[in-house]
């Protein structure tokens, strides 16, 4: 056999490892192994699994198993894994953690990691893990802590890679080396650099410094991009950010301007996440709530909404206890206004989708609000035209009835525009009170759409047919 090695052969070594896809058969085989105690198999079972997917174990499973798999596990509960973990189970998981496993995990680490985990825990669980830490990293997130939850102080790591300006490129790659391992982060992507005053001027990529001569000095190959993030800055804010920039990392600076943290693209996409996933689950009603979450934490989340919801209901019913004449008289009505306030309601729901997104995204503002409305309106409109005929001729056809056609086509049409203006002008209104408009535009759209609906269909009825 030839002892040379091919192309093929060095792209086989050096190609990233398959990612490990957690099956049922894995979970299965990970709870029977937790069921007889044998833990050299669950420690196999465990291995090839990312910190990520271990956190879906936990989560997935019962109480009884997720406690006896974690004392099971041991010493080799990861760090990493506490911080994929849902919130709502999180704090349960820490209680089960013996103290000096929990002290291994935090100290394995970054300080952003650290105070996620951290802030949401009470008194005597948050001082457990304060003092695992070294003193310089429990004096990070101590600090961290003394800034506004949800605000970048929170959301940055203090481990930071930064640079004099006047340093060349051979002096920034001897400093890396011969920093210790962990005074380094896990990861990161720039070096900052900084004035004499400690105040960020700019960030050098790892792939130029690499890249370029010993004798190259630093201020000449800074980025162009370059955010710096004030501490106290709101985290979606911050998100928006490296979104809009298409940043990987920003210092921040407290009020002075002197760099004291950074924030990596991970955390603040992590962010941009969450807000999404709020939005969504808001705009239905249900909070914040997850699959883990217990039976009365879930009623309670969602019985308000619901409560609003029947308030709505009985205003759109109170519309119609007006027409009950034209109703006894005519009982096609009922049958077809449930149709004009379903169509609006969904045709409101849609712009309402498009207007909160936009808002999140700051795509909306005051400069395009009224072209955004016009625009609704005028999808609404066409929209409307096009169903109008058609629930025309279906109540002609269905009834004998070219009146009753008449009116529902009319009333359709009025229902699609008002739900238009109302998905886009409800959101616009909320945000300027200072409402969240995922929250509460929902209920306030369906109310409108479901009594102009349903007043437009039985107030033209009750001219035309009566």
């Amino acid at each position: 056999m030839s002892d040379q090695i091919t192309e093929t052969d060095l792209a086989r070594e050096n190609s990233e490892p398959e990612a490990y896809i957690l099956s049922k058969r894995d979970v299965a085989a990970i709870l029977y192994a937790v069921e007889i105690d044998d833990r050299e198999k669950l420690i196999e079972l465990m291995e090839p699994l990312h910190a990520a997917d271990i956190a879906d174990l936990l989560e997935q499973v019962n109480a009884f198993e997720r406690t006896k798999l974690i004392r099971l596990y041991g010493h080799e509960f990861d760090g990493e894994i506490l911080s994929e973990l849902d919130d709502s189970i999180r704090d349960e998981v820490i209680g089960i953690l013996t103290p000096q496993v929990l002290q291994e995990a935090m100290r394995e680490l970054d300080s952003d990691d650290v105070v996620d985990i951290i802030e949401d825990l009470q008194g005597e669980q948050q001082e457990s893990i304060l003092d695992a830490l070294d003193d310089s990293d429990r004096a990070a997130v101590e600090q961290a802590l003394t800034y506004p939850e949800y605000s970048a102080g929170r959301l940055m790591q203090r481990e930071v890679v930064m640079a004099p300006q006047h340093w060349t490129v051979g002096a920034a790659i001897d400093h890396l080396r011969a920093t210790p391992e962990d005074e380094l982060p896990d990861q990161f992507y720039h070096i900052i650099i900084v004035d004499a005053r400690l105040h960020p001027v700019g960030n050098v990529t790892l792939g130029k410094l690499m890249r370029s001569k010993r004798d190259t000095p630093l201020s000449g190959l800074l980025e162009e991009t370059f955010q710096i993030i004030p501490a106290l800055r709101d985290e979606g804010d911050v998100a928006y950010a490296f979104n809009q920039y298409h940043l990987i990392s920003a210092p921040v600076v407290d009020e002075d301007g002197r760099l004291i943290g950074v924030i990596t693209i991970d955390d603040a996409m992590a962010v941009l996440d969450e807000e999404h996933e709020e939005d969504i689950m808001r705009l239905a009603g249900v909070g914040e709530g997850s699959l883990s979450d217990r039976v009365i934490e879930t009623t309670k989340q969602r019985l308000p909404w619901l409560a609003v919801n029947l308030v709505t209901a009985i205003a759109a019913s109170v519309v119609i206890s007006q027409f009950e004449v034209a109703l006894a008289q005519i009982v096609a009505l009922a049958v077809l206004m449930p149709i004009v306030a379903s169509m609006g309601g969904n045709a409101g729901t849609q712009s309402l989708t498009v207007a909160v997104r936009a808002l999140a995204t700051k795509d909306l503002t005051g400069s395009n609000v009224w072209r955004v409305i016009r625009r609704e309106c005028l999808v609404g409109l066409i929209n409307g035209t096009i169903f109008a005929i058609v629930m025309g001729i279906v109540g002609v056809i269905w009834f004998g009835s070219l009146a009753l056609g008449g009116v529902i086509a009319v009333a359709m049409v009025i229902n699609m525009i008002v739900a238009g203006f109302a998905g886009t002008g409800v959101p616009i209104v909320l945000e300027r009170m200072g409402i969240d408009p995922a929250l509460a535009s929902g209920a306030f759209v369906t109310t409108v759409t479901d009594v102009v609906g349903f007043f437009a269909f039985l107030g033209l009825a009750a001219m035309v047919l009566l």
